[in-house]
């Protein structure tokens, strides 16, 4: 990369040491972009906050006289029977708020971070060009996709089996599975969120190109991710919720049952794709004529 990049912006040095230039790898990009992202302390903490919910969860069970079948979240009651429920109550709990404000907070700063940081012009200079880094800022944000629910089910199963006891899970259809199987299930669910999370993180990455403040896109991300899901409970637009992003946000309890209902993960996947081709060409069509130098 040129020598006009400033040494002292540590995202731009990140950079300089991946060494992006034409004769290194082409995932050379990537890897700078993840080892930039996964090494902010505001990465840390947003996982650090995922992986309290569940925490919170089980201390607050484990403290309290017992929860009556019915009352709270689903699997809540189960919990003080099989800790294994933790990671499915907190991956349950969190889906509708604090997955998607921490991938709103991740997606929104893709590329309106790097202009407000004044890095942008700079990537721009190495030959990847716009297209390649758009597609490696998506790529990112996908990989937080990734690690936020597997960050949450984990913790949960974690926390859950060291403050409960841990043994064979009933499922929602009557089976009953061993805890190895209950913990691939667990890896299950974590990938149905993420595909979830796709929709809503290329949406972020379409508003960051828009604007050079990161806060204002996190801020509308956010704000999109809300206003699909009140619309997805308005009856009076139930013609329109099979199209909402959201839609299939809780459907991953097809996961919990046997055998795997896969209905609802490839309606899911399908609906996902539909909002990434869309918003992807969006984000593609601006980016490509955005003015780096404003």
């Amino acid at each position: 990369m040129p020598s006009s990049v400033p040494a002292d912006t540590p995202h731009a040095a990140a950079r300089t040491r991946s060494g992006a230039t034409p004769r290194r790898s082409r995932f050379s990009l990537l890897g700078s972009e993840l080892k930039v992202l996964f090494g902010r302390r505001r990465t840390w903490a947003l996982l650090l906050a995922l992986a309290a919910i569940p925490v919170l969860i089980a201390v607050a069970v484990r403290l309290s006289s017992g929860v009556a079948p019915g009352r709270g979240p689903a699997f809540l009651d189960r919990i003080t029977q099989n800790g294994l429920f933790v990671a499915f109550t907190a991956m349950l709990v969190s889906v509708p708020l604090f997955m998607p404000l921490a991938v709103g907070v991740v997606a929104g700063d893709t590329i309106a971070g790097e202009a407000n940081l004044g890095t942008l012009r700079y990537l721009l200079v190495a030959p990847a060009g716009r297209v390649r880094l758009l597609l490696v800022k998506y790529a990112g944000a996908l990989a937080f996709c990734v690690v936020a629910p597997l960050t949450v089910g984990l913790a949960g199963a974690a926390i859950g089996a060291a403050l409960f006891p841990v043994g064979p899970v009933t499922l929602l259809s009557g089976g009953v599975v061993q805890p190895p199987e209950a913990f691939v299930r667990i890896l299950m669910i974590a990938a149905y969120l993420a595909v979830s999370l796709a929709g809503l993180s290329v949406i972020g990455l379409f508003l960051s190109t828009l604007t050079v403040v990161p806060v204002g896109a996190m801020a509308a991300t956010v704000v999109a991710a809300v206003v699909s899901e009140v619309l997805d409970q308005l009856p009076q637009l139930e013609w329109l919720h099979p199209w909402l992003f959201s839609h299939y946000w809780l459907g991953f309890a097809d996961m919990l049952r046997q055998p795997v209902l896969w209905d609802s993960f490839g309606s899911n996947a399908l609906l996902q794709a539909g909002y990434v081709a869309v918003f992807g060409a969006l984000a593609y069509g601006r980016f490509l004529s955005k003015d780096i130098l404003s």
